[in-house]
């Protein structure tokens, strides 16, 4: 039987690249044991109890940006497992007690590879990382894991597969990895199903935008209405669909810059729109 020391850390941890992370400062401390999600959010075993503080300091330092961390619980006892390395163990499936992460909004890293023709995510629309993506919207049960997701139907190819397991990537242990060799595929459809031949169904639904269409956009989680909020007839036809006569739809632009043609924006509002979250902001409209 060998001392160790168990931490129990609770809060957002699960889906938020937390596990690659605990994972990564136990490596650079050389500390030998495991971390794994369970039904109360992230458990760590370290085989080195004298390093624990500086453990749980790198630990804040280096926090996910989409982590919280509510609550830390320290505990030590006797082992008889013998730790030669530190490893992300599979996930223990327990009565849930932990949150789960809401969907994050492409982050930048991601956005770059979307508009690269050189890169192998080129326009994909579910292309999505450690620090990006769905979370909420595709999850089945806890612990969070690719299995319990609407993933699961899809099998990571060997290029995504190695951005999975290596520890330099940040899609280390990425739950919702895809490209589009194995993930999602866009594509369009009738109204009654009848699916519509296109090279590009993403500028074919941009063309019916604009053309005064009503798009229903199916992601992996759910669909969302879309028209060319430009288009006063198309606005309204979609009113009377919805029977949504006088409440307010949300509004799409693609950055800050044509936002700024319509509505006065602070750097408040700039920054809640740029954040992960990408929350529905009210703005000022402009005269």
């Amino acid at each position: 039987m060998r001392p160790v020391t168990l931490v129990r850390i609770r809060g957002i941890v699960q889906g938020v690249g937390f596990r690659p992370t605990v994972w990564k400062i136990a490596h650079s401390l050389n500390i030998a044991g495991e971390v794994s999600n369970d039904g109360e959010g992230v458990l760590v075993l370290l085989a080195s109890p004298a390093k624990c503080e500086h453990f749980l300091q790198e630990l804040q330092a280096q926090l996910p940006p989409l982590a919280r961390i509510d609550a830390i619980e320290i505990s030590e006892e006797e082992s008889p497992k013998q730790f030669e390395n530190f490893s992300i163990v599979p996930s223990r499936s327990e009565t849930a007690r932990t949150g789960v992460p809401p969907d994050a909004a492409t982050c930048p890293a991601c956005l770059a590879e979307i508009r690269d023709p050189a890169n192998r995510r080129y326009r994909y629309p579910f292309t999505n990382c450690t620090h990006c993506g769905p979370r909420l919207s595709i999850i089945h049960g806890i612990p969070y894991d690719r299995d319990q997701t609407s993933m699961a139907a899809f099998k990571m190819c060997p290029a995504c597969q190695q951005e999975y397991d290596s520890s330099e990537d940040r899609r280390f242990h990425a739950q919702p990895n895809a490209c589009p060799a194995c993930g999602p595929e866009a594509w369009l459809e009738e109204r009654h199903g009848q699916r519509i031949e296109t090279d590009d169904p993403v500028a074919e639904a941009a063309d019916r935008l604009a053309r005064g269409n009503i798009l229903a956009v199916r992601g992996i989680g759910g669909f969302h209405l879309a028209v060319d909020a430009t288009s006063q007839e198309a606005v309204s036809t979609l009113r009377q669909r919805k029977r949504r006569h006088a409440k307010p739809f949300a509004l799409m632009a693609r950055d800050i810059a044509v936002i700024r043609r319509y509505c006065d924006v602070n750097e408040q509002e700039a920054a809640l729109l740029a954040s992960s979250s990408a929350p529905i902001v009210l703005l000022q409209r402009k005269a």
